[in-house]
C-alpha cells in the first residue's frame, strides 16, 4: 500500500504544472512500486525483456487470456504512449482512457502494470489540469466488474476504442460523485482528532502531527521526524499518543521502522472504494 502510495504521487508529481510526461517518469514510479517487492525487485524499473502473457499456465502462454507485445517492441511502444499521453488536442477523459487502455496492452513490466497502468490515468488528468490536488478512484469502478473491465480492454485490443472511453466516462461520474461524500467527512477528521487527543497544545509534536495528517497520512516516524521537526523523543511520544488514541494504526506487523496510517481516513477511502464498486455493479454496469 505504502509503495503504491508513492508510486502513485511520484509519477503524478512529475507532470507537476503540465510538463511533460517521459518514460524515465513511468519508470523511477515503477522503481518505487516494486524495489523491495521480495520476487520482482531485480526488475524494478526496468522494461521488460521477456514475453509475458495473462491467464492460463505460468509455464507457456498456451490457452491464455491475452499475449503482450514481443519484448522487442516494448520501448518503442511506451515512446509511442508517452507521445499520445503528451498531447493537449483531445477530450482529456477520452486521452486517459485510450492511454490506460494501450499500457495495459503493451503490459510493459513483468509485474505492476494495473498498478502503474491505473496511476496513468491520474497522471494524465493532472497533466491537463482536470484535477489539481486530488486522485479520482475512477479504477474503482472500472474494476468492480472485472470480466467487463476485461471485454472493453479486449474491445480497445480488436481496434473499437467506443467501449473502453464509454466505461471511463461512467465511473468518472460515479468516482467523483462519491468523493464528494467521502471529501466532507474528511474535512471534518482534524477537529475530531484534535478532540481524540485532547486538544493538544498548539505548536506540540501532537498538534503538529494531526495538523498534517490528511496530506501525510502514511507514515514512519522518520518521515514525521523529518517533517515536523524537534526532538525524536517527542515525535516518537507524539505518535505513540497519538496510537493510544486510535488517530493512527500500525500498517505492519514488525517493531522495528513501524508505518503508521490515519485510522479514520484509511477506513474512509476504503468504504468510498466498496461505494464506488457498488454504485458500478448496479446502477451502471460497465459490460458495453
Amino acid at each position: 500500500m505504502v509503495a503504491s502510495t508513492r508510486a502513485l504521487n511520484d509519477l503524478i508529481r512529475s507532470v507537476g504544472g503540465g510538463a511533460a510526461l517521459s518514460i524515465d517518469d513511468i519508470l523511477r514510479a515503477h522503481h518505487t512500486l516494486m524495489v523491495d517487492d521480495p520476487y520482482e525487485h531485480a526488475f524494478a524499473g526496468r522494461l521488460r525483456d521477456m514475453q509475458n502473457w495473462i491467464g492460463g499456465s505460468d509455464h507457456s502462454p498456451r490457452g491464455a487470456l491475452y499475449v503482450p507485445p514481443p519484448p522487442d517492441t516494448v520501448t518503442a511502444y511506451v515512446r509511442d504512449l508517452v507521445a499520445f499521453a503528451n498531447r493537449d488536442d483531445l477530450n482529456v477523459l477520452v486521452q486517459a482512457a485510450v492511454a490506460h487502455a494501450q499500457f495495459e496492452s503493451i503490459h510493459p513490466f513483468t509485474d505492476g502494470n494495473g498498478r502503474i497502468g491505473r496511476a496513468l490515468i491520474n497522471t494524465v488528468l493532472r497533466r491537463r489540469g482536470t484535477t489539481r490536488r486530488v486522485v479520482v478512484p475512477l479504477a474503482s469502478a472500472l474494476v468492480a466488474k472485472r470480466e467487463a473491465y476485461f471485454d472493453v480492454l479486449g474491445a480497445y485490443r480488436g481496434g473499437d476504442a467506443e467501449p473502453i472511453v464509454s466505461a471511463f466516462a461512467r465511473a468518472s461520474r460515479i468516482a467523483a460523485e462519491e468523493s464528494r461524500v467521502s471529501a466532507v467527512r474528511l474535512a471534518a477528521m482534524p477537529e475530531q482528532w484534535r478532540d481524540t487527543t485532547g486538544r493538544p497544545r498548539a505548536g506540540s509534536a501532537v498538534a503538529r502531527l494531526v495538523d498534517g495528517l490528511l496530506d501525510n497520512p502514511v507514515f514512519s516516524a522518520e518521515d514525521a521526524e523529518d517533517r515536523i521537526g524537534g526532538a525524536t523523543s517527542s515525535v516518537y511520544a507524539a505518535i505513540a499518543r497519538l496510537h493510544e488514541a486510535e488517530v493512527i494504526r500500525p500498517v505492519t506487523r514488525r517493531t522495528r521502522n513501524q508505518v503508521w496510517v490515519a485510522s479514520s481516513l484509511a477506513d474512509e477511502l476504503e468504504d468510498l472504494g466498496v461505494r464506488i464498486a457498488a454504485r458500478a455493479r448496479t446502477a451502471l454496469p460497465l459490460r458495453p
